[in-house]
């Protein structure tokens, strides 16, 4: 919420901010139907989208602070 304006300013100016972000979102969306029971994949398949999701959250955020 804090970085509402600067992320819609990069979501029209940089296609590669605006891939990262849609990147996250999917994988979050994944992971959170993983977390409310709706998928059941295997542990280690769910650990690394809760890793891939925190890269794509820091790369995010670094673009978002640049």
């Amino acid at each position: 919420p804090e970085h509402k304006e600067r992320i819609h300013e990069l979501k029209m100016s940089d296609q590669h901010f605006v891939r990262l972000f849609d990147q996250y979102h999917k994988i979050d969306q994944e992971v959170y139907r993983i977390e409310q029971g709706v998928e059941t994949p295997a542990d280690d398949y769910t650990e690394g989208l809760k890793k891939q999701r925190l890269h794509l959250k820091d790369e995010l955020l670094a673009w978002i602070k640049a």
